[in-house]
């Protein structure tokens, strides 16, 4: 298994303890969470069951839908040795045929619980979490079991489970957010499959799939990058054409809203206020923005920073799901898009723009391995864009400024290149009117480093040292 030695480390130490375990583990919507858990505890699960998705359900009615998830239970139960009896008729029901399974199964061994897409089964109305905390509380914590279960709702998983604070609150023995895999493991990923592409196309394929190792997956040998971007986006019946509705669906009750608030923020690379997200969804700024705005935030679909040199009572509000820009980027809305698109586009200037932003994106994605080839792993530090906005062209924007505890501030540069770049005179004057910019919004004692992070590196000509530090592909997939 690529990548992933913690999670399974983790998982694996709680397996050997002699107590009751009740381990959730979270994240994002394809990033590989049943893998995870098949893969380490391979040969040893007791009984798995996994909810119904309600993008695929046409039930409309709150009955129709506990109705259809309970016979899934039950089936699931009778498919993996129980004797046939009846569909139960509620939760606690249900939980209660899973203890009479186990225990007729019960040989003094560890036993093993996997429940996967846990947020499916909390239909509206439909008492879930009450069976599950009678499970847990009466019987399975007394016992030699561990459980666990798995979601692609954050916030419900977070609310519900992590934080819960009814019968629930502090059962949770570990919790394991699961993250889309860094460059070097997207790398390693495709070397397995057989797809052979050069790091600069790698970093290209985490500006659209973000490294979620599902979408990764659909590659296919012997086609490049951009053909395989037509054949998951552009032909006709494209595998990943309705993969952002879907991604929305299977985890938000209000996936409409949530959307609305995705669509207004890449509007704007910097991010928004809550006011102006309030302002240009037509959403009021009371607590349903409120709650949506965490759950964002907590499916890491957004982030929320106060932009470099503002007040902290100045939040914004910033997209940073590459999955979700590249489709309002270039597949919503578009109609009769010729099936290679890519392949015959990519050198305009549409794309090399986009790059230029969803390359700032992967740079931010990967601050640890920037620290690292700064040498400042060890340092605590802040990351924050800045602009600084004139009424001439005295204005001006710096991708990333990294704030450090030793008194240096690294001014950051983000260039995707296909070859060297070249700093000329008046790039060289440029970078100098920022840093002027930036001495007057830190403090006296600090000094300013220019850092490039690129594709290739900087030409050796009389501006290379326009930058104190450079950073190149090679050092981002460390």
């Amino acid at each position: 298994m690529i990548g992933r030695k913690n999670e399974t480390s983790e998982l694996l130490d709680r397996y050997d303890r002699e107590d009751a375990q009740f381990v959730v583990v979270y994240g994002r919507r394809r990033v590989g969470k049943t893998y995870l858990v098949d893969e380490t505890f391979k040969g040893r699960v007791t009984f798995r069951h996994a909810g119904v998705s309600p993008v695929e359900s046409d039930d409309s009615s709150q009955g129709n839908s506990l109705k259809k998830q309970l016979r899934a239970f039950y089936y699931s139960l009778i498919s993996q040795g129980m004797k046939k009896e009846h569909c139960p008729a509620d939760w606690l029901e249900a939980f209660f045929m899973l203890e009479m399974f186990l225990q007729e199964n019960d040989d003094g061994s560890r036993q093993l619980i996997f429940l996967d897409e846990l947020p499916w089964m909390d239909t509206p109305k439909s008492g879930f979490i009450t069976g599950l905390e009678s499970f847990w509380n009466n019987w399975a914590c007394h016992r030699n079991v561990m459980l666990v279960v798995s979601g692609s709702a954050n916030s419900w998983m977070r609310d519900k489970l992590i934080n819960n604070h009814g019968g629930l609150y502090g059962r949770v023995t570990w919790e394991i957010k699961l993250e889309p895999f860094n460059l070097r493991e997207c790398e390693l990923l495709f070397e397995e499959n057989g797809v052979h592409l050069s790091r600069y196309d790698i970093v290209q394929s985490y500006m659209i799939f973000g490294g979620i190792p599902y979408y990764i997956g659909y590659f296919k040998r012997g086609k490049s990058l951009a053909q395989n971007v037509d054949d998951l986006f552009f032909v006709k019946g494209a595998k990943l054409s309705l993969e952002y509705d879907r991604l929305f669906s299977s985890i938000f009750t209000n996936p409409e809203m949530r959307k609305s608030i995705i669509k207004a923020l890449n509007t704007r690379s910097m991010g928004c206020t809550r006011k102006e997200i309030a302002s240009m969804t037509g959403h009021s700024e009371g607590g349903r923005l409120s709650e949506a705005l965490q759950a964002l935030i907590i499916s890491d679909f957004i982030v929320k920073y106060t932009p470099f040199g503002m007040s902290k009572r100045e939040v914004y509000y910033k997209l940073v799901d590459p999955f979700c820009i590249f489709y309002l980027d270039f597949i919503e809305n578009k109609e009769a898009m010729p099936d290679e698109f890519w392949l015959s586009n990519v050198t305009s200037q549409s794309i090399v723009t986009w790059r230029g932003y969803a390359f700032e994106n992967v740079c931010f994605n990967h601050i640890g391995q920037i620290k690292n080839a700064l040498g400042i792993s060890g340092i605590s530090t802040t990351q924050s864009a800045w602009t600084k906005m004139g009424d001439d062209d005295k204005g001006t924007q710096i991708d990333m400024i990294i704030s450090r505890k030793d008194g240096i501030v690294n001014m950051c540069e983000m260039k995707y290149y296909s070859e060297e770049l070249t700093v000329d005179k008046e790039y060289d004057l440029l970078l100098r009117h920022r840093q002027s910019l930036l001495y007057e919004k830190i403090p006296k004692k600090s000094a300013i480093h220019n850092t490039l992070v690129t594709t290739y590196g900087i030409k050796n000509n009389e501006y290379r040292w326009s930058f104190d530090n450079v950073i190149t592909l090679e050092e981002l997939f460390d």
